[in-house]
């Protein structure tokens, strides 16, 4: 069913595309493995021994990680393919 000026299955593709979406940045932030860094590649502060262990293929500090997980919470809320017909509603 068409709603709007949309024509009919555009909502379904809307929703695909903002779940396609999701799992492409999941897999683009999912570690490669392996061995981590041992300095934070944005700072240059050490990262602890025990934080490489439990993550493999570490590249991160646990404040640049935190700064970098806030960031992304941050846009994750918005549609960016939404219409502006489903945007007025």
């Amino acid at each position: 069913m068409a709603s709007g000026w949309a024509r009919e299955g555009a909502v379904q593709e809307q929703i695909d595309d903002t779940v396609n979406d999701a799992v492409a940045r999941a897999r683009r932030e999912l570690a490669p493995g392996g061995v981590g860094l041992t300095h934070c590649e944005e700072c240059g502060e050490p990262i602890p021994e025990r934080r490489r262990e439990l993550i493999p293929g570490v590249r991160l500090c646990v404040a640049c990680q935190a700064e970098a997980d806030e960031a992304e919470r941050a846009a994750a809320g918005f549609n960016r393919r939404a219409s502006k017909d489903s945007q007025l509603r």
